[in-house]
């Protein structure tokens, strides 16, 4: 199958800068350019090629003024179309990729609700199911917001998890990963801690503020709790705004060291960042599309804590593999469950243990490619 994707405007592949669309990317790549012709349409970036084949797979980098415009010109030079071209989030934009490829299948993926009414119009939104040959969604939450405006997609939606590569996510009880987990812990002075570790945006829709609240109640309980806070405001940007300085006071009044801050952390440092924690927590208060972290804490072994919030429960069982919080809103929710975890060694290693057996049997970058050759064969056989 000659394939192509076309990522968003916003960041490059391979993901430098982060991303977890781009992530997704990045890696399902290798699987597919493993059985077919891969080429990845992204932004330019100084620190890599306009062009480049890497692995097997093509890249082709446009500016990022005029992106849709830009690859749609690419498009239109290629002297044998594509079988299938897989548009990532920008639904509105397959009209214009339809018009330069026109005997191309296609497929778009859905990691937001850019299908709701401030992102695309009803009728431009029509026009674009027509002419997705399949839809996909990265939760089940995804899919109901668009059929729940747009009925008529219904049958070309196909939810397709997310994942991580197992092999660079390791389990804090690796016996090879020891040597770097204590490291790490002495390098951000927890190394005689429970860590409690929060990985993300440092945004008021992922709740951090509510987490340092609910510390309060933890570190009363437990002297020796700690909660890390790995990520910045924005991607590759540490600089402060209102709610970031907001986080820095609630921090500073639980008491000296009781928060550790890392800062932006390079997505290529990111899985050995999860090594860090005892236990982690997704404290979102947004309709989460389904936050990436919760696989790459699952696959780092970490009992976790997260909400019932848009697609997050979908891949936990409550107490099964994972403690899913409905109260979101309130701090000592998340206190309790934090206790709980630090209180019942043998329960928190259970469900760590069992969420990381789900990672390995579901949510590896090869499952996920998987998933979406699955559906790439359907939407081309679709009649």
């Amino acid at each position: 199958m000659k394939l192509a994707m076309i990522c968003t405007e916003r960041l490059p592949v391979p993901p430098l800068r982060g991303g977890a669309i781009q992530i997704f990317m990045n890696g399902v790549a290798p699987y597919l350019a493993a059985k077919h012709a891969l080429t990845i349409y992204c932004i330019d970036d100084p620190e890599l090629p306009d062009r480049e084949t890497v692995h097997g797979v093509r890249y082709i980098r446009v500016p990022r003024e005029d992106y849709e415009l830009q690859v749609a010109k690419q498009l239109a030079l290629e002297e044998v179309p594509y079988d299938l071209i897989h548009v990532c989030n920008r639904p509105k934009h397959l009209l214009l990729y339809k018009h330069a490829m026109p005997s191309s299948r296609f497929v778009v993926s859905l990691h937001n609700e850019m299908f709701k009414e401030a992102k695309i119009s009803r009728q431009i939104g029509e026009l674009a199911i027509q002419i997705a040959d399949g839809i996909m969604t990265v939760s089940d939450y995804i899919g109901r917001t668009i059929t729940d405006r747009l009925p008529s997609a219904k049958p070309k939606i196909s939810t397709v998890y997310s994942g991580i590569d197992l092999d660079i996510y390791r389990p804090i009880w690796d016996a090879n990963v020891q040597p770097l987990r204590s490291a790490l812990r002495q390098q951000f002075g927890v190394d005689h801690n429970k860590v409690v570790l929060f990985v993300g945006r440092l945004s008021k829709v992922k709740g951090p503020d509510v987490l340092i609240q609910a510390m309060e109640q933890v570190i009363h309980k437990h002297s020796d709790a700690v909660l890390v806070i790995v990520g910045s405001r924005w991607f590759s940007d540490d600089r402060m705004d209102e709610y970031t300085l907001k986080l820095r006071h609630l921090a500073e009044a639980l008491g000296e060291n009781r928060v550790v801050f890392t800062n932006f952390v390079a997505p290529s440092q990111i899985p050995e960042h999860f090594l860090l924690g005892d236990l982690f927590v997704c404290c979102s208060q947004w309709e989460e599309p389904l936050a990436r972290v919760h696989y790459e804490a699952m696959g780092a072994g970490l009992p976790i804590v997260t909400t019932r919030r848009g697609g997050n429960p979908e891949i936990f069982d409550h107490m099964v593999n994972g403690i899913v919080i409905d109260d979101f809103t309130n701090p000592q929710a998340f206190a309790e469950a934090i206790n709980y975890l630090f209180d019942h060694a043998e329960e928190a290693s259970r469900l760590a243990q069992a969420g990381r057996a789900t990672a390995e049997a579901n949510y590896g970058f090869q499952h996920v490619a998987q998933r979406l050759e699955q559906l790439y064969e359907q939407a081309i056989s679709s009649s």
